[in-house]
């Protein structure tokens, strides 16, 4: 899936990933959207969390929107009109919906999910399972070891984390730059909303300690 956007002066995107999975969180996950093949929803949904952020976070009107998303104004409109509670109770009788529909995600609807997604997204109601994964895949991606260990680890993990006991028996034997893992998040500070903030916390304590 691509999205082409044009240059803009804010970078969007790490609120933006994170309100796109939210909504697949809410479509009842990548599974769920194979299940009912609808994956096909995904690039509107991705648009739809571009406009909704754009909007609320960057107060981007609907024309600045419809050109960096790539959209015409009226979608744009759209999106930003639509009705959260009618989008979500769509999806709840995703069953009902025509081929159609179900191959094609309706501008509204899309709207609505990213609205809501946004919503909870603000509230610290992350996307436990969907997000941490993502995290982890990038760790492994860009090949940091203890990243992807500490993620690895802490599956399962209920999140906001109010203290280092939520994780420190998970991640015994995990060592981070030399440094044992449970003595780390012994020295960061709590709350901890979801596992991004979880490995930019632990960076920020490894650069109190001068290790890059």
């Amino acid at each position: 899936m691509v999205i082409q956007l044009q240059p803009v002066e804010v970078d969007v995107e790490p609120l933006v990933t994170r309100v796109f999975l939210k909504a697949i969180d809410l479509l009842g996950g990548l599974q769920k959207l194979a299940e009912y093949r609808t994956l096909t929803w995904l690039p509107s949904l991705a648009r739809a969390s571009f406009a909704i952020v754009l909007r609320e976070e960057y107060l981007k009107t609907e024309e600045e929107i419809a050109e960096l998303v790539g959209l015409t104004k009226q979608t744009v409109r759209n999106i930003l009109r639509a009705d959260p509670e009618l989008a979500m109770y769509k999806i709840q009788h995703i069953d009902e919906l025509t081929q159609e529909e179900k191959k094609e995600l309706r501008v509204h609807t899309a709207g609505g999910i990213a609205k809501l997604a946004y919503k909870l997204v603000k509230e610290g109601h992350e996307e436990p399972k969907i997000f941490l994964e993502y995290c982890t895949q990038t760790a492994e991606a860009l090949d940091i070891p203890w990243a992807y260990m500490v993620l690895k680890r802490i599956k399962g993990t209920d999140f906001p984390i109010h203290s280092p006991e939520d994780i420190k028996e998970k991640l015994v034997g995990v060592m981070i730059k030399g440094r044992k893992a449970e003595e780390v998040v012994e020295e960061i500070e709590y709350p901890i909303k979801n596992p991004a903030e979880l490995l930019h916390r632990i960076k920020e304590n490894l650069k109190m300690h001068g290790i890059e």
